[in-house]
Order: structure tokens, then C-alpha cells, then sequence
């Protein structure tokens, strides 16, 4: 009778080394994504951000100074996980270019 008190690890299966049962190995939970601010503060959804330096808009001359803050932010799985609104216009930040609020 098998008691599976050792367990043989493979990449896509496991098997019970007492007695050959083999079975596939559950796949591992996604984890949580973690955004970070220039300064490490975890950012959640709701949470308000603030420029560290000045950002130029693509195919703009304008340019969003320093120190403006933003609306309530929510995060997305994207290269620029921010998205907000500034000064009435509708950006994608990235994490690196701001700090929480």
C-alpha cells in the first residue's frame, strides 16, 4: 500500500518512489503582481501619484512638470501600468516616474 512518504519531483509530474504511481503536478498559482513607486511604496488601485521629474507628451510640445499629482490611479498588466489622468489628459505611466501621494 502506497503512503507516499517519498516523493519523486519532476518537472511536469510527480511519482511516489515506494511503489511507481505517477500523477501531474498541479501548476503553481500566479502571484500578485507588486507595482512599485521610484521609491519603493507598494501602489494599489485609488491611490493618488505625483511626478518626480518632468515628463515631455509624445507627439506634443507639451510637458508635465514635476510634483503634478494625479487622480485616483488604477493598475493594469502593461508596460506602462498606470493609467490616470493629469492636468485633464488621459496617460499611461510608468511606475518608475512617479511616487505615491
Amino acid at each position: 500500500m502506497c503512503e507516499m512518504t517519498e516523493v519523486l519531483e519532476q518537472p511536469e509530474r510527480w511519482g511516489c518512489v515506494t511503489c511507481g504511481h505517477e500523477w501531474p503536478r498541479e501548476p503553481e498559482p500566479e502571484k500578485a503582481r507588486v507595482v512599485e513607486d521610484a521609491h519603493g511604496n507598494v501602489l494599489a488601485d485609488g491611490d493618488c501619484v505625483t511626478l518626480i521629474k518632468d515628463l515631455p507628451l509624445k507627439e506634443s510640445s507639451k510637458v508635465l512638470k514635476g510634483g503634478t499629482k494625479s487622480k485616483p490611479i488604477r493598475l493594469v498588466e502593461r508596460d506602462h501600468e498606470i493609467p490616470c489622468k493629469m492636468d485633464g489628459i488621459s496617460i499611461g505611466l510608468k511606475a518608475c516616474f512617479v511616487k505615491k501621494a
